[in-house]
């Protein structure tokens, strides 16, 4: 799939008055400016690439969410452990028949990130890297990330194999560096 097209799939999950972005724009990894590539340029979860990054656990706050039976959407910000400072936007769309039932609770409880959640369960996956983003803050990414409208940061979209089948697509954008 485009992964602009992807990219339209998931932020319409949430659709707002004000724009998520003002551009966003595929990019090759390997131009991908540092530290932004180190913390995007992999096949990790972005909970551990934040942790290693910003030297301490991350929190999770839930904007907003959706479930329809098994098929579960949030859009998320990631919080430096024990502040308001947030450290990332996120959406996840995940088809939650791919993990256990104590895992869906966890999930859907929104007290634990997502990659810490499938780490702490061990479920067998796989991060596999869509398309790395150079966005363009529209008013609501920028509220969210505390940065100027029109402020430039990155992001990655992503799916993840849950048990070998791929069960959640993602979009994750870092606050700005630097």
């Amino acid at each position: 799939m485009n992964p602009l097209d992807e990219l339209r799939s998931l932020t319409n999950l949430f659709p707002a008055a004000e724009p998520l972005f003002r551009k966003a724009e595929h990019i090759p990894s390997a131009l991908t400016p540092e530290p932004y590539k180190t913390l995007l340029v992999h096949d990790h979860h972005m909970t551990v690439a934040m942790e290693t990054h910003h030297g301490c656990s991350v929190d999770v706050r839930v904007v907003a969410q959706k479930l329809d039976g098994l098929l579960y959407a949030r859009e998320i910000l990631l919080l430096k452990h024990g502040t308001d400072r947030v450290i990332q936007y996120g959406i996840v769309r995940f088809n939650l028949s791919y993990v256990t039932e104590d895992v869906r609770r966890e999930i859907l409880a929104g007290q634990i990130p997502l990659g810490r959640i499938l780490i702490n369960h061990n479920v067998l996956r796989h991060i596999d890297l869509g398309a790395i983003l150079e966005i363009e803050a529209g008013p609501r990414l920028a509220a969210h990330l505390r940065m100027p409208v029109g402020g430039v940061t990155y992001g990655r979209m992503a799916t993840i194999f849950c048990n070998r089948q791929p069960a959640v697509d993602l979009l994750e954008i870092s606050a700005p560096i630097g």
